[in-house]
């Protein structure tokens, strides 16, 4: 195992990035962000731009990235590649890329969603694969079909709520048409989104079940590194956090927990 804190690819290699967005006004105040559109906090912004220099650091250079249509992942793929100095870069943005859709419990704190639901119920939305939280109505001011970004998304296929599940299948035919273009061409990748699309991601990658995947946290604002071989297969299982201390303590911060160093996460 090599001792620099960020190893060369080995030749052949195709390096992914996956980046959570930077804290947003959701995240700060503990609700259920989904496909609502809230703005980057600025504690955000630093983290986005800290994020960049990491990846600079590390010696790599984006060539290409993809978002989310959400502002908070696009203002937060806009100040990491301004750090990371990344030359002109085609930069791809997809509603399937989005959050989950968090159906009627969208915008509202998890504390009220605990306190009205119970924790059994509180716990599979959040965590489990297939469980859905109750959706919104076709009437509702905040249904995709009235937001212009959605326009050309067929209305069957614009969520009132998702599992985990129904991320990931919204998901993959994205990463296997537009993503894997540019890993495989051997462009240092980017992709800038959400903890549970980026947990779909990550599921498909590491080949991890539905229960595997409960345990899986992505921090805020900390890159996540994998190197690919030719078949796309991670060369280390989970990828490599460019800073781990940092992803640890986002992660504990997100469960509510302590966090003290332990080396690698």
């Amino acid at each position: 195992m090599s001792t620099s804190p960020h190893p060369a690819a080995p030749p052949g290699t195709r390096v992914l990035l996956l980046l959570r967005h930077g804290e947003s006004t959701a995240n700060a105040r503990d609700l259920f962000g989904g496909w609502l559109d809230y703005p980057l906090t600025a504690r955000g912004r630093t983290q986005a731009s800290d994020a960049g220099r990491l990846i600079r650091a590390a010696g790599l250079t984006p060539a290409a990235a993809h978002t989310s249509l959400l502002t908070r992942a696009v203002d937060t793929a806009e100040a990491v590649l301004a750090e990371a100095s990344s030359p002109a870069q085609t930069v791809s943005r997809s509603w399937r890329l989005n959050e989950r859709h968090y159906g009627a419990l969208q915008g509202r704190s998890r504390a009220a969603v605990r306190a009205e639901f119970g924790d059994d119920s509180f716990g599979r939305w959040r965590r489990s694969y297939e469980a859905v939280p109750p959706p919104i109505g076709d009437d509702d001011p905040t249904h995709p079909r009235r937001d212009p970004r959605y326009a050309e998304v067929p209305s069957d296929e614009l969520p009132t709520t998702e599992s985990l599940a129904d991320v990931r299948k919204r998901l993959l035919p994205y990463w296997r048409n537009a993503i894997t273009t540019d890993v495989v061409a051997g462009r240092v990748t980017l992709v800038v989104a959400h903890g549970n699309s980026l947990r779909a991601l990550c599921m498909s990658l590491d080949d991890l079940s539905p229960e595997q995947v409960r345990s899986l946290h992505i921090p805020t604002g900390v890159p996540l590194r994998y190197d690919l071989d030719e078949a796309l297969v991670p060369q280390v299982p989970g990828g490599t956090y460019l800073d781990p201390s940092a992803a640890a303590a986002g992660i504990a911060e997100s469960q509510g927990t302590a966090y003290a160093p332990r080396g690698d996460l």
